[in-house]
């Protein structure tokens, strides 16, 4: 064999060797993509998003990655960027993706979309949206408000008066009426402005109202706004609020009452098992029966929440029994969105 012969079987060798170990990334192995509006950072409920994503990834074995938005053009950036990855789920949270999703969506039929909370119209078959009943909790927020009201006058502050609020606030005010027809449900207090999900002043000051007007507990149903409830509740004894989404109880230990929670780090590994066995829903409600949403209350951690109901055991009870009967269908709570 001639040493030019001997020099190419060499260079052939190596170069088979180095293909054995070099093995190409595959599609299927590609991560999970949490996309968020905004950057996680104190936030709890986009934290529980980011919990979600992670079981979910290691329970199918791959990796997890999050993509932070700080305003629109960011948002569809970083949509983009988990489609150009080949990620095999990308999910979102919030009706901010709304638009996006419906935009790029159908151009990628090879990935899969989840929406979080929210939904598109005639979403196209690699969309899949897990969104809440929040009917059910704000109806137990209500029983749990007037069970324990010393004034006999309860309110609720929503950020802005759109048909989706109007499931935690009319829920409310029904689950209050419910236990107590003579209570008195003040009208909804709307924050509104340039910014309702983000202006804690306002909140405080339409929280400050309904205090003048005799409430003694306040849901708060105001995202980032709910601060300005907290801290107005805060400022008068014997009044309490009900927090939304997270546990907002150490936010103004001792005036808070309780949390109505969602989900997500239950209800985002449970979407994308769906999808990757081929059974999911293009839309899947989640409500108190699949575990998607909680009241404080009823959580065995109760002691341990810091919230004030707790030490609350009679109306714990009483509360128990209600949501039993709405997960049995006993109690059927009419969806505002649906009217």
């Amino acid at each position: 064999m001639t040493t030019t012969s001997k020099f190419l079987n060499i260079c052939l060798g190596s170069a088979l060797a180095l293909a054995l170990l070099w093995v190409p990334a595959k599609a299927e192995d590609a991560t999970y993509v949490l996309v968020t509006p905004s950057r996680i950072g104190v936030n709890k409920f986009l934290g529980l998003g980011k919990i979600g994503i992670e079981k979910a990834a290691e329970a199918h074995g791959v990796k997890a990655r999050i993509f932070e938005g700080t305003d629109p053009s960011t948002r569809r950036q970083n949509v983009q960027a988990a489609i150009d990855m080949k990620a095999q789920i990308i999910a979102v949270m919030g009706f901010e993706f709304g638009d996006i999703i419906a935009d790029l969506a159908p151009d990628y039929p090879e990935s899969n979309f989840v929406i979080i909370d929210t939904c598109i119209p005639d979403a196209p078959k690699n969309v899949h949206c897990a969104v809440f009943r929040e009917q059910e909790s704000a109806y137990l927020a209500g029983a749990e408000a007037a069970l324990t009201s010393s004034s006999n006058t309860v309110g609720v502050i929503g950020a802005l008066d759109i048909p989706f609020l109007h499931r935690y606030t009319d829920s409310f005010a029904l689950g209050a009426k419910a236990v107590r027809s003579d209570i008195n449900v003040l009208p909804t207090s709307w924050i509104g402005g340039d910014n309702p999900f983000q202006d804690p002043v306002r909140a405080q000051t339409q929280a400050a109202l309904q205090l003048a007007n005799g409430a003694d507990r306040i849901y708060a149903v105001a995202a980032g706004s709910n601060g300005g409830v907290f801290k107005a509740v805060a400022d008068k004894p014997g009044a309490m609020a009900i927090g939304l989404d997270v546990n907002q109880c150490g936010d103004a230990p001792g005036a808070i009452l309780d949390s109505t929670l969602k989900r997500v780090d239950v209800i985002l590994p449970a979407t994308i098992d769906g999808i990757l066995k081929g059974s999911a829903k293009p839309v899947v409600g989640f409500g108190l029966a699949e575990g998607g949403l909680e009241l404080l209350a009823m959580s065995p951690d109760v002691a341990a929440s810091g919230c004030a109901v707790a030490k609350e055991t009679e109306v714990i009870g009483k509360l128990k029994e209600i949501q039993a009967r709405i997960v049995s269908g006993a109690i059927a709570i009419p969806d505002p969105m649906a009217q």
